[in-house]
């Protein structure tokens, strides 16, 4: 069955930078999009960016110029640099995707930016 795992997160103060990892398993990775989310508390979930399978990028006004994804076909791993961060970065992050009709999440990472 499909298993995304995000680690990664953090406490990091404002200005900083973070690398969060998805680690898929399940499906053939290289056929898939794949996406991350953020969910503030409070606030409903928000795309943070997306890597084709021919690894084109899209990112939310939010973090662009900020963020940056990629993908390791080799072992199964999607990323998500994360730099300048500012407080309200602060969220749990979810990769994801897309496959026979339905989303498939996984448990999240916590990114906590503050002081």
């Amino acid at each position: 069955q499909v298993q995304l795992v995000e680690s990664g997160g953090g406490l990091v103060q404002p200005g900083g930078s973070l690398r969060l990892s998805c680690a898929a398993s399940g499906f053939t990775f290289g056929d898939y999009a794949m996406r991350w989310y953020r969910q503030a508390p409070g606030k409903q979930r928000e795309f943070v960016a997306s890597i084709t399978t021919m690894k084109l990028t899209n990112y939310a006004d939010s973090v662009k110029g900020r963020c940056t994804i990629s993908r390791d076909n080799t072992e199964n791993r999607a990323y998500l640099y994360l730099n300048s961060l500012k407080p309200e970065d602060t969220a749990v992050y979810y990769c994801s995707i897309y496959k026979a009709g339905r989303d498939y999440w996984g448990q999240g990472t916590q990114v906590t930016v503050s002081l």
